[in-house]
């Protein structure tokens, strides 16, 4: 039998996060793996969050479905959560509850664009941003993060926009590599979509781990932001609650129109019940919330220490939110030959650069998140084992 798939779907590559687990070596060890390839959080829900979600287990109606753009309650409290965080004029009636941030992302991007348009994404980029875009065959047109600070030009976003551009796609606190951008930054890209009569489409899935306490941004305090500009969040990673898939996106409109019949086709509605935690999260949690917010602080601390070593050749080039970007020492090596290498040599699982975008080989992500304060010295140690070992190679 000659089965045809999908030749855009066959075409793009698989999950990364699943093919970095192969890479470690079977059977017993000596040493337990330290796993810095997926971003999450090391613990669970908040206890009276879990006590909730059994209380509303026994509720009838968190058996039926949602409305398709989610809880009413929830889309209140998370417009006024929004407005509280930046200063901004977000309605409840501007939010819609998606099974996850990706989802949010998909519907996002497949609202407003379709084959024979075009993106600009910024690289290195989060890889499902990318593999949605090619499964759509909207062409992707990569906006390079520099050295230092890795964050991206509104200058070189210009001469990559026209008529049939889009969406400007940009992710703050930035995943792949942890680089926050300033407000005078995300200021300048939504005034380049604006004059270009495109939007800004912005990921703030890492936001709640942000050291400055200033808004990110004012652009929800803009009068025009409905027609420019799209957020993406999720409830995932600050509430600890990642595989309860609830996430939300805000839009205008004339977005949240389209975006309600793609929401429709997919899942129908994000888990009800995964809506009521996150409402019961945003209600009650944030004493939690800012605690575990500064561990994360302190494990990202502990690996700046931790990269002091005087013999790590590794450079940390940046680090936030949960992600540190590095440079390995190895010119000319593949970075997946490096990640390859750790992991089946040194029980150290991460990620290379080479799968968040073009012109990456020299760097591998971090994702810390997972992993204890008092573990970062040993992170260090077998970075520096790796030296050796690879150069002999």
């Amino acid at each position: 039998m000659n089965l045809r798939t999908n030749p855009a779907i066959s075409a793009v590559e698989a999950p990364p996060i699943a093919e970095a687990m192969t890479w470690l070596r079977p059977g017993p060890r000596n040493r337990p793996v330290i796993n810095l390839c997926q971003a999450v959080p090391s613990y669970p829900p908040a206890e009276a969050l879990q006590e909730a979600i059994g209380r509303f287990a026994h509720e009838d109606k968190v058996s039926l479905y949602t409305d398709i753009l989610g809880l009413p309650e929830l889309r209140e409290s998370l417009a006024a959560h929004m407005n509280t965080a930046y200063g901004g004029k977000v309605a409840a009636d501007d939010v819609a509850i998606t099974a996850g941030c990706n989802q949010a992302f998909a519907a996002a991007v497949m609202a407003l664009a379709g084959p024979g348009d075009n993106v600009v994404l910024s690289a290195p980029y989060y890889f499902n941003h990318q593999m949605w875009l090619d499964m759509l065959r909207v062409e992707v047109r990569h906006l390079p993060c520099r050295l230092p600070g890795l964050v991206p030009s509104p200058e070189d976003a210009l001469k990559l926009i026209d008529a049939r551009t889009r969406a400007i796609v940009l992710c703050s606190p930035n995943n792949p590599t942890g680089a926050i951008y300033p407000p005078a930054t995300l200021a300048a890209f939504h005034d380049l979509a604006c004059s270009q009569g495109t939007v800004l489409v912005l990921d703030e899935t890492y936001k709640d781990f942000r050291t400055d306490i200033a808004p990110p941004h004012d652009l929800f305090a803009t009068d025009a932001w409905r027609d420019s500009f799209v957020q993406l969040y999720s409830f995932s990673k600050v509430f600890g609650m990642t595989g309860y898939r609830v996430g939300s996106l805000i839009a205008g409109p004339a977005v949240l129109k389209e975006v309600e019949k793609i929401l429709d086709c997919v899942a129908i509605c994000a888990p009800h019940i995964s809506q009521a935690a996150a409402h019961f999260g945003l209600q009650n949690l944030d004493a939690w919330k800012a605690e575990k917010i500064a561990m994360i602080h302190g494990r990202a601390d502990a690996l700046r220490s931790a990269f002091l070593r005087p013999d790590l050749a590794y450079r940390l080039e940046s680090i936030g939110a949960f992600f540190a970007y590095v440079r390995h020492p190895f010119s000319g090596t593949p970075a997946k030959t490096v990640a390859q290498h750790l992991a089946g040599e040194h029980d150290l699982l991460c990620l290379p650069g080479s799968m968040f975008g073009p012109g990456q080989e020299d760097y591998l992500r971090l994702a810390f998140a997972n992993v204890d304060a008092t573990v970062m010295p040993q992170v260090a140690e077998r970075l520096v084992d790796s030296q050796a070992m690879l150069n002999r190679q």
